[in-house]
């Protein structure tokens, strides 16, 4: 007669990776959703709740600053409490306040509630990529599941411009009740996935409460700088806060007994250059949906609709082409990828930059395309490169370090594109240098990417990954767990 299985052993016996795969995916698409489908309906939240230049920069940047602010903390807490349970705690928040979001009745109730957004979804990030890391065992396997998860985010990317548009003929508030059911869907999948494992990782509160010192700080002074000017005092204060929260925030990480961000982490190259393609990556894709979602309609008249039409053929590409970027990574490694994606950017926005002004939309369209094409070319194997290049108990901190470059490079471009293009009687130059600025960033990003280390070649019959070096004690964050890194394109290898 059969025995009944323990709970445990029943939840891995029934837990399915494409379940896990599909939550993760999911909860990739409202993040990604939100930080986007607030652009096109910007015009129509002022009309509604009123509010200048200042007020609609901080209704995109407060969900973005709190999202890269508590990343880094997220990253740990996932490792802590166990990657699913995390996730669920984050989309459930994320949940709540997107409906508090639709609901808000004014403009500074509307910012409180993005910031909560923010909260969930910085919890939710990296815990969906552990998700992935445990579900998927085999790093080509595993890459693949990532670029099928960065399919979610590819699709956010399209849908969002135009659902906002879409929505915003009905209502504004109908953007943030999407989420309602697309959440509802990621809970019943998340509860076929298996148990995640616990790991005693303490967190660093002084770490936490000076990181978000330093990107509050920052923010605030570039997006105050549009109403008051670069030279406010105010605007420096801010900038003298930043500096003195980031050297504490050094400190802490450097003599800290538990720091959320070991900068031992900062010394593999890998990391550091995935950091830095992620901020470039968002400040070009981001800033560009924003300057053109207020571009084309304060300057050229359009509706909602069309100019989130506009976006449309950039935004389908990408949603065709990031299935693709992890089989080019596994042919020609992740720096082709990688390098080409960031300098197919560079190219379009400085393009974009200097077009007339009686260029048809169209063709501003159709010129959007090699942006499109570039990022979820360089992003997955990036995700992936990054993910494989760290031991598993590390996986939520160096995932959470990634995605909160990613996101402080969003908050930043809208912050800075934002006090560009204040004034509208000099809004196509600050639009233009703007570009300008953002296509230098991801050249700087692109060439940083050459010098990821090459990937030697694996003997064809090899499809097991050499084991990271055992260490005593996984936790203490030793020089070793960066310094030898997995190769996630050629299995059987490993990189020095």
């Amino acid at each position: 007669m059969p025995t009944s299985l323990p709970s445990a052993q029943r939840d891995q016996r029934d837990a399915s990776p494409a379940a896990a795969l599909g939550a993760a995916l999911l909860g990739f698409f409202v993040i990604t959703l939100d930080a986007l489908v607030v652009n096109v309906a910007l015009p129509a939240i002022r009309d509604d709740l009123g509010g200048g230049m200042t007020g609609l920069q901080w209704v995109v940047d407060g969900y973005t600053l709190i999202f890269a602010a508590l990343l880094l903390s997220a990253g740990a807490l996932s490792d802590r409490v166990g990657a699913r349970r995390a996730f669920g705690a984050g989309l459930a928040v994320f949940v709540a306040a997107s409906a508090a979001c639709g609901l808000a009745p004014g403009l500074g109730l509307l910012v409180a509630a993005r910031l909560v957004q923010g909260a969930g979804a910085a919890v939710m990030m990296p815990s969906s990529l552990a998700l992935i890391r445990e579900a998927y065992t085999d790093p080509l396997k595993r890459g693949r599941a990532v670029a099928l998860w960065a399919v979610g985010g590819a699709v956010a990317s399209a849908a969002g411009p135009v659902a906002g548009g879409a929505a915003s003929l009905i209502s504004w508030r109908m953007i943030f009740f999407i989420n309602l059911p697309v959440g509802a869907v990621t809970l019943v999948l998340l509860a076929r996935t298996a148990r995640s494992p616990r790991r005693k990782v303490p967190l660093d509160v002084i770490g936490q409460i000076t990181a978000v010192l330093a990107m509050g700080a920052l923010t605030f002074a570039a997006i105050e700088a549009s109403a008051d000017g670069f030279t406010a005092p105010r605007v420096w204060a801010a900038v003298v806060v930043t500096a003195a929260a980031l050297a504490a925030f050094l400190v802490s990480q450097a003599r800290g007994r538990h720091p959320m961000v070991p900068l031992d982490l900062l010394r593999s190259r890998t990391v550091v250059i995935s950091a830095g393609a992620g901020f470039a990556f968002m400040a070009g894709f981001y800033g560009m949906v924003f300057l053109f979602s207020l571009y084309l309609q304060q300057l050229r008249g359009l509706s909602p609709l069309a100019t989130g039409l506009a976006f449309v053929p950039m935004t389908v590409l990408s949603a065709f082409v990031n299935p693709l970027s992890a089989r080019a990574a596994e042919k020609f490694g992740p720096r082709v990828p990688i390098a080409f994606g960031l300098y197919l950017m560079t190219a379009g926005l400085a393009v974009l930059a200097v077009v007339p002004s009686s260029t048809p939309t169209w063709l501003l369209a159709a010129l959007m395309l090699p942006v499109g094409l570039g990022g979820p070319l360089a992003m997955p194997p990036t995700t992936t490169l990054l993910v494989n290049s760290v031991p598993a108990e590390r996986t939520g901190t160096a995932s959470g370090v990634f995605n909160t470059s990613r996101q402080l490079g969003g908050a930043l471009a809208v912050a800075v594109f934002g006090a560009l293009v204040a004034d509208q009687t000099h809004f196509l130059s600050g639009l233009r240098i703007s570009l300008i600025i953002a296509a230098l960033v991801l050249f700087a990003a692109g060439t940083a990417a050459l010098y990821l280390k090459p990937t030697p070649a694996a003997p064809a019959d090899r499809h097991e990954p050499v084991p990271v070096q055992p260490r005593a004690e996984p936790a203490s964050h030793t020089h070793s767990d960066t310094t030898k890194e997995t190769n996630p394109w050629r299995p059987g290898r490993t990189t020095s």
